[in-house]
């Protein structure tokens, strides 16, 4: 299963780029641009790409592992750049200039992953210049706003994990600890303002709706990522089961987001299912292996 997955997202990469890469099967209308099916983004080709090393670390397949290497080209000569005081804020796809933090954060990381296995210094050091231009923009109580323009202000609960999964992988390929303290208080902002008593996981840090099925599942996949899940297990357990009760349909499928009166119900594959498979994934490994 795991090779026929990977020969199929290989097949399905978006092909006239500089190196291999990805976009959704769809047109997508985001907050701030129209992208075309099949255009690339930085978003869709790290997870792809993340997900081929996988695969090549359990098949040992090396194909899947040098289409993987191969897509940093596509990360370093596609995307747009906005330089900053220190280092630069990768664009979301080839064809926009906006600065939207989870994304460049998601490039350094899979640019750090691929140098633990080339040890290509370029890699590291385009890896570091996002990485720093992103933690330069965090506020001083830990908090990232999603991007830089002004429609782009809000704090959201599962982007601010993307931030922190990104940089902890980060670090964890590269050996450089520069920023543990971003790490820290991003953490702690992360802990202290996206969930309810009960577990009822909020959207945004200073409004609770809609509730998004991708924050819980981001959540338990950003405290695994940076070790810190453990350690806040009485929280996970919470958040895990509030939203098993409210969010699961009787059917097995996972609600797409909870509003003030109507809610949606889709049951959305990659948003929904696959999140929370995801995230429970991890959340079954952990218990299991760190009793």
């Amino acid at each position: 299963t795991i090779n026929s997955l990977a020969n199929k997202i290989i097949e399905l990469q978006t092909k006239g780029f500089s190196g291999p890469c990805w976009g959704y099967n769809f047109d997508w209308q985001s907050r701030a641009f129209f992208l075309k099916k099949g255009t690339p983004t930085v978003v869709a080709t790290s997870f792809i790409s993340y997900a081929l090393i996988d695969a090549y670390e359990i098949t040992k397949n090396i194909d899947y592992l040098d289409v993987a290497i191969k897509s940093s080209e596509f990360i370093l000569k596609d995307l747009n750049r906005t330089k900053k005081e220190n280092g630069f804020i990768f664009s979301y796809s080839p064809f926009d200039k906006t600065r939207v933090y989870n994304a460049s954060l998601l490039g350094s990381r899979l640019l750090a992953r691929i140098y633990s296995y080339t040890k290509d210094e370029n890699l590291f050091f385009h890896a570091k210049q996002s990485v720093q231009a992103c933690t330069d923009v965090q506020r001083l109580d830990g908090a990232w706003k999603y991007g830089e323009l002004e429609i782009q202000n809000w704090v959201d609960s599962f982007h601010t994990g993307y931030n922190l999964e990104c940089i902890s992988e980060y670090q964890k390929y590269t050996g450089d600890n520069s920023f543990d303290d971003n790490i820290k208080k991003g953490l702690k902002y992360y802990i202290d303002n996206f969930f309810l008593e009960d577990g009822t996981p909020k959207y945004y840090d200073n409004n609770t709706y809609p509730i998004d099925i991708h924050a819980p599942a981001q959540f338990i996949t950003t405290l695994f990522r940076i070790n810190k899940l453990t350690e806040n297990q009485e929280l996970i357990d919470k958040v895990l089961n509030w939203t098993i009760i409210n969010m699961q349909d009787k059917k097995g499928f996972f609600y797409y987001q909870m509003k003030r009166g109507k809610s949606s119900k889709i049951p959305y594959m990659r948003w929904a299912q696959a999140w929370m498979m995801y995230g429970m994934s991890f959340y079954l490994f952990n218990k299991k292996n760190f009793k």
